[in-house]
């Protein structure tokens, strides 16, 4: 049954008289909500203290929000022109500002990165699970409204893709059917944007699981978008280092950011300019380092079966990967298939000798029955439907013929079609020229498995974009299949050969913990999502591996800190599921080391400024031996060690090697002010202050006129903009390879 078609306000006031006025809204995380749907239902029940209304869902998308002036007169123009009409969650605005009614409670299990740090209705209400287990918690809740974008195609009629957030719905579906067998009331609604791509596979279902389908063209704003940012010197290093690790004829899974960038940089590098790769690696001394970790978990050569890839999120890296031929691998979706497939029993076009095949396998029989006959519709060897009917195949049948000659109460003839009928003998020579004109052409080979996509918008428009036979290749899915090993565990295990499960963390312990969520306090930063999911697969699956990647240490108002710690009072990776740590620095092997191993492996890939210090820690706790020394080779883990790499071989090492939202001059903008929140400390800033009473107005400049014209500081007049002109452009030297600024 079609899904009623109604107006946005229409669709509120079916919520209320649904729920009563007390809904419990279940909303997709990321890019799939419907905000205006959402903003509505809101206003509404804010208005209306009578009712209530509890929200669960996961990353509230807001635009970037600026901490100094200098940030506001950069963020301003950009936001304008990336997030022009999209419309911002009320939810999310009243959260930030504090002003949450009491009527309405936000539940979130991940939030956009630091941004409800010290919100206490945000904290307070956070839900901390792992994404595998979100759907059982929120239907725990008793949600009774579903949410969330969807897309249309004129050409799919009756059909509706779930798109960028199939993840949870999928898995929501039945937990919902089977309470409203016990006589709950729970509505489901979508709501179209012309702008989502249409994807196929899993994510299309029938437009009948809807009750409401909100198609109104005005409210297709702009998509949420999240822009590539600098990769840093730092982060091509870490990325660079894990690349090694990845093993040919495997699996891929990564998360999103400058890390993610930069890994899929390399690895991009590694296949399409080996030799200039191994040269970059030579220079950094990495084999010498690392041989061993590198040539037993992974390789520095290009790919030559290339890997399958199966991530929580896709991203554009992802798809980059896909685009240049390293994510190759073709898998499929059925055990049976995939093992002929892989013994090359069968190839991946279709022929008479593919039922041969199966026939051999015992697949097949040599009389189709009718689930024989639907499973290969299901599997796309067969592109029509055939009815079994007084043994004999009948083709040519309509829809009502087959669903009447399943349940046995019609037969072709009353149903009205014409249909051609053969023996059921897949041997029989008439029968197999009959089977022949319905063949498929290929089998429907997956390369990419995803939950929910979310990037900037070159790559929405890059999935639209594609043809139906390349989108056809991306299967976005239930999370329950991308992020668990249980569930079609034959198959997963066949398709997660050489799994290489790579995420990031801010921090980690010498003992192997990784720190990814949440401060020592408890105020989370992020949540746990998927990360937990993926590294417990690690450990599950023959020849897998967990592959954390972190930066050594960073800097805040230049003062810095090391990212390796002795211990901190929360993690998101107990100790005893550590496997390898990367940074800048190198690798470190954990799985199955001793403590004083992993605490030997940590030290040998953190900073050199912090390494003694650590050891020290160590020492003390009794986990190490009272002589244990750095070894020689590790004792130079230094930036400016680095430094001297990338500047050798700048060119392999680009601030934005995914492209990039930002022009020329708010690129070179985004670094200068970059180094002044990291670089500079309170006194510096006084002292560039001081500096700035009386400085000459054209100070600068002439160089850089068009990043001050930018910023609102070409004519500066008042003191203040005086200061932030001399910030700016002391900041520009530094990061833009000039000479300082004179005194």
């Amino acid at each position: 049954m079609a899904a009623k078609r109604v107006s946005l306000e229409r669709a509120v006031d079916l919520v209320i008289e649904t729920t009563g006025g007390h809904v419990r809204l279940g909303l997709p995380l990321g890019l799939g909500k419907p905000n205006q749907l959402v903003n509505a239902l809101y206003q509404r029940i804010k208005a209306n203290p009578q009712y209530s209304l509890s929200i669960f869902t996961a990353l509230s998308l807001g635009r970037p929000k600026a901490s100094s002036e200098l940030e506001r007169r950069f963020l301003s123009p950009f936001v304008e022109r990336i997030f022009s009409d999209y419309p911002e969650l009320d939810y999310l605005t009243d959260l930030r500002a504090r002003k949450t009614p009491s009527n309405i409670e936000i539940h979130e299990f991940f939030f956009q990165p630091a941004s409800m740090l010290g919100n206490e209705h945000a904290q307070h209400h956070y839900i901390c699970c792992n994404y595998t287990h979100a759907v059982r918690d929120i239907d725990a809740r008793g949600v009774n409204v579903i949410a969330q974008l969807v897309a249309l195609d004129a050409a799919r009629p009756g059909k509706v893709s779930l798109s960028c957030n199939p993840e949870i719905s999928l898995d929501l579906l039945p937990l919902v059917e089977a309470r409203r067998n016990k006589g709950e009331t729970i509505l489901i609604i979508g709501q179209s944007h012309a702008s989502l791509p249409y994807m196929p596979n899993d994510a299309e279902v029938s437009e009948s699981i809807f009750d409401v389908l909100i198609d109104q063209e005005e409210l297709s704003t702009q998509l949420f978008s999240t822009p590539n940012m600098p990769v840093s010197q730092q982060d091509h290093f870490v990325g660079l280092y894990a690349s090694t690790l990845v093993a040919d004829d495997g699996l891929l899974q990564i998360g999103i950011g400058a890390l993610g960038d930069a890994l899929v940089h390399h690895l991009l590098m590694r296949h399409h300019d080996n030799a200039l790769y191994q040269a970059v690696l030579g220079a950094l001394g990495a084999p010498a380092r690392f041989a061993e970790q590198m040539t037993h978990m992974g390789a520095v050569d290009a790919f030559k079966r290339g890997l399958y890839g199966c991530s929580e999120m896709v991203t554009a890296g992802m798809l980059g990967l896909m685009d240049g031929g390293v994510i190759s691998r073709p898998v499929l979706d059925d055990a049976d298939l995939f093992r002929l497939l892989e013994k090359g029993r069968i190839g991946e076009q279709i022929s008479l000798q593919t039922l041969d095949v199966l026939l051999e396998e015992g697949i097949l029989s040599r009389k189709l029955t009718q689930p024989m006959l639907d499973w290969l519709n299901q599997q796309g060897i067969l592109r029509e439907r055939l009815l079994l009917r007084d043994g004999r195949l009948n083709f040519n049948v309509t829809d009502a013929a087959v669903e009447g000659g399943k349940s046995g109460t019609s037969d072709v003839k009353e149903s009205g079609a014409i249909a051609t009928s053969v023996v059921n003998d897949i041997e029989d020579r008439v029968a197999r020229e009959a089977l022949k004109e319905i063949l498929g052409d290929t089998l429907q080979t997956t390369l990419l498995h995803g939950g929910f996509f979310l990037g900037p918008l070159a790559f929405y428009r890059r999935l639209a974009g594609m043809s139906d036979a390349e989108r056809s290749r991306i299967n976005m899915t239930r999370i329950s299949f991308v992020n668990n090993l249980l569930g079609d565990e034959r198959l997963k295990r066949m398709q997660r050969r050489n799994a290489r499960f790579i995420n990031t963390a801010f921090s980690a312990t010498l003992l192997g913990a990784g720190i990814a969520d949440a401060l020592e306090s408890g105020q989370v930063l992020s949540g746990v999502g998927g990360q937990y999911n993926f590294v417990a697969q690690a450990h599950e699956l023959e020849g897998a591996r967990s592959i954390i990647m972190l930066r050594a240490w960073r800097q805040r108002g230049g003062e810095a800190s090391s990212n390796i710690l002795w211990s901190y009072g929360h993690t998101t990776i107990p100790r005893h599921l550590r496997d390898v740590f990367v940074t800048e620095y190198g690798v470190a092997d954990l799985r199955g080391k001793t403590d004083a191993e992993c605490i030997a492996a940590m030290l040998n890939i953190a900073d050199s400024r912090f390494q003694s210090e650590l050891l020290d820690q160590a020492k003390a706790a009794g986990k190490i031996a009272k002589d244990y020394a750095i070894p020689e080779q590790h004792s130079n883990n230094f930036p400016h060690t680095l430094a001297a790499v990338y500047e050798q071989h700048h060119a392999e090492f680009p601030v934005f090697p995914l492209g990039s939202d930002f022009t020329s001059v708010e690129q070179t903008l985004l670094a200068a002010l970059t180094w002044l929140k990291e670089t500079l400390s309170s006194k510096d800033y006084l002292e560039l202050g001081r500096r700035a009473i009386g400085a000459d107005a054209a100070d600068g400049e002439e160089r850089y006129v068009e990043h001050l014209e930018r910023m609102g500081l070409r004519d500066a007049g008042s003191l203040k903009e005086k200061l932030y002109r001399r910030l700016l452009v002391a900041a520009l030297y530094a990061t833009d390879g000039a000479k300082p600024v004179p005194d």
